[in-house]
């Protein structure tokens, strides 16, 4: 079939703000003709964009033609501006909200496009078929359309409503523009505008326009859901269809923003959530209070507000100043001193019976919003935002606020709770060990301790790390009164507070004993009993003790007893090494223990080296830290005094894995060593030695 010549249209049009509506008339004369009503939105949004980038733009005349066929539209838009093509055709839409989307809808939309330009002008043309397994639209008839002025419902319908299809890939200022557009063609009206309010303070906002708006004859406000408000404007010489049109056009509008804004609220409201989801599990994962405080303002900026701080109570009625940021860095100190003297105001807002948060009770100079940071019934600071720079906080991120102001007090709650109990651990943990170890001459010891789950912080030096929880291993050394020495290292079974009764129990017990002269084997014999004793299960320990007479010659014999225990390792003075002691029965599990005791001389410079189980089965994955490391990193070490032979050990089983320790590790070595005598040490393991004058 052959279209006839009316199905094509050829003009030329004026670089003034009329032009668009001319194009759109010619562009839906034609498909109306050739029977193509179902490309209507498509096409025609394209040439609108097209005509407005060439007369308001490029502000030059356009030539248009449109031409149809059976299965589509192709149209052309020429302009006489010289060069090449516009930066603005192929920008994003969010940045040419005003200079249209171009080149950018034409590649979205088009089924084939193109382009020519010359040193005269260029040319852009789109090509947009038709579905072929549509049904083909009934052409209308030129003489019934001739015999009435007016289009019926079904006409005036798809007039006035953007398909879906096209909505739901255009932003809602082009489908507003789009609609106003639509009206611009049916009432031929000298100007229009869409002004919008979106009711959170930022005040009205045009969101489109065509023509001069100077003097409104017809205004309809837009049926909107409060507190967002708006109308659609139209100016020239009414006529009585203007009004009904502009409320039709004004609900279709509404309904395009309404739908808009749910959107964005919802997009908005699941951005709070993840962002709320995510502070809550940093917050979360910190356990040091002084870091949690840090993060709190961290958090806030610059999402919330330009600058946000943490005031925290103390014993008294005071709040301090505990962090602070800002979005603009140098604003730092200038913030910090208004914050300080906003301290007592805000004590006294937190000292108020109900007090749940309001608008910063402070003198001029700090806007913003406060809320009381309250945990486990227990209020213990405030937290402080200030406000964006364009607008005052929204309700919902207000909302949003207190919710994370629940989240940090809770944080920094469990902080505090944290804190305590590594507190009472630590001083638990040390009244399990001997305060120093003996200060005698011709013998030195050392000793190492790390808690399962502590790391020590490099540069820390030896000793003891705090941990979380009081661990089982403890050891002891002391000198007796007929002038013998008495050492022992054990492991009780379990962690937390009651394995730090046990320990408490098989020190002391062991130390009364040997303080009251009792034979070793005895000793554990009625440490055995007393364990059996105690209620509950899983009550039992393994012990290596020894013994120790100091010969006139220097040297040392050694009583050694091993209750369950592993060996220790002897190093003598020319690096031979091995391992003595002969095994018996842990105590705290049978009735009957069996005590096997070991005789073992230490010449001078020997060592003995006693160990836990933490120390043999540090892992590193499938592999165990084991005995033949250890008789590497000692031997590595012969020769040397006993700090740094624990020093040694201690490291080589830190470096065996990267991971923490899931076993507590207790090293204590003596040294036979006369010519070296031992200061005082008052606290911790560590021994300062100094060399005979």
């Amino acid at each position: 079939m052959t279209y006839p010549e009316r199905f094509a249209r050829r003009l030329r049009l004026p670089a003034d703000d009329r032009s668009p509506a001319a194009a759109r008339a010619a562009v839906r004369a034609v498909l109306t003709e050739a029977g193509l009503t179902e490309l209507l939105d498509e096409t025609l949004l394209l040439t609108t964009e097209l005509a407005t980038n060439g007369v308001v733009h490029a502000g030059t005349d356009i030539n248009l033609t449109v031409a149809a066929d059976p299965i589509g539209v192709r149209v052309t838009v020429t302009d006489y501006r010289s060069g090449g093509i516009d930066p603005l055709d192929t920008a994003m839409p969010e940045v040419t909200a005003e200079g249209g989307r171009g080149l950018l809808l034409v590649d979205r939309f088009a089924s084939s496009w193109g382009t020519t330009h010359d040193q005269t002008g260029k040319s852009i043309w789109f090509r947009i078929d038709r579905d072929p397994d549509a049904r083909p639209a009934t052409r209308p008839d030129p003489d019934a359309a001739a015999e009435t002025n007016l289009p019926d419902l079904s006409q005036l319908a798809a007039l006035l409503t953007v398909a879906p299809a096209i909505q739901s890939r255009l932003p809602v200022d082009q489908i507003v523009t789009e609609l106003l557009a639509r009206c611009h063609d049916t009432t031929a009206a000298a100007g229009g505008a869409i002004e919008y309010d979106a009711g959170d303070g930022a005040g009205a906002q045009i969101l489109a326009k065509f023509g001069d708006v100077g003097s409104v004859s017809v205004a309809v406000p837009l049926p909107l859901t409060a507190p967002a408000c708006g109308k659609l404007m139209l100016a020239g010489e009414a006529e009585p269809s203007w009004r009904p049109l502009a409320e039709l056009v004004a609900e279709r509008i509404a309904l395009a923003v309404q739908i808009d804004r749910m959107r964005t609220d919802e997009q908005r409201r699941s951005g709070w959530l993840t962002y709320l989801a995510e502070a809550g599990e940093l917050l979360a994962h910190s356990l040091e209070e002084h870091l949690t405080v840090a993060l709190i303002p961290q958090l806030v900026v610059p999402q919330l507000g330009r600058w946000a701080a943490v005031h925290l109570t103390g014993d008294g009625p005071d709040l301090r100043l505990a962090s602070l940021t800002h979005a603009e860095e140098a604003e730092l100190e200038h913030l910090r001193t208004k914050l300080d003297t906003a301290a007592p105001a805000l004590a006294s807002a937190l000292a108020t019976d109900g007090w749940t948060g309001m608008e910063l009770p402070v003198p001029r100079g700090l806007d913003g919003i406060a809320v009381p940071l309250s945990a486990r019934g227990a209020t213990i600071g405030v937290l402080t935002v200030g406000k964006h720079v364009e607008r005052q906080h929204s309700s919902e991120e207000r909302a949003v606020v207190a919710d994370l102001a629940k989240r940090s007090a809770l944080a920094l709650d469990n902080a505090r709770i944290h804190a305590e109990r590594q507190a009472v651990a630590n001083e638990l943990q040390a009244a399990l060990m001997p305060g120093s170890l003996p200060d005698v001459a011709g013998v030195s010891f050392a000793a190492e301790y790390l808690p399962a789950t502590a790391r020590r912080l490099p540069g820390s030096g030896p000793g003891p790390v705090s941990g979380t929880e009081v661990g089982g291993d403890f050891y002891d050394a002391t000198e007796l009164a007929d002038h013998r020495l008495w050492v022992a290292i054990g492991d009780v079974c379990g962690k937390g507070a009651q394995a730090a009764a046990v320990t408490g129990v098989v020190r002391d017990v062991l130390r009364v004993m040997a303080r009251d002269g009792r034979p070793l084997p005895r000793a554990l014999e009625l440490l055995n009993a007393t364990l059996l004793e105690q209620p509950g299960d899983m009550r039992y320990a393994t012990i290596a003790s020894a013994l120790l007479d100091r010969d006139p010659d220097g040297s040392l014999n050694a009583t050694l007893c091993l209750s369950g225990h592993e060996k220790p390792l002897l190093l003598r003075a020319d690096g031979e090494i091995a391992w003595v002691g002969r095994e018996g029965t842990a105590v705290g599990l049978f009735p009957d223990v069996k005590v096997n005791p070991e005789e073992v001389r230490l010449d001078p410079g020997d060592t003995l080296v006693f160990f836990t189980d933490g120390v043999t089965e540090r892992r590193d994955g499938a592999a165990m830290f084991g005995h033949e490391r250890i008789e590497r990193a000692v031997r590595d070490a012969a020769g040397k005094g006993a700090r740094q032979i624990a020093t040694a050990l201690l490291e080589a089983v830190e470096a065996f894995s990267p991971e923490s320790p899931r076993d507590d590790i207790a090293i204590l070595v003596v040294r036979c060593d006369p010519n070296l005598r031992l200061a005082s040490f008052a606290e911790g393991p560590e021994l300062r030695l100094a060399r005979y004058a």
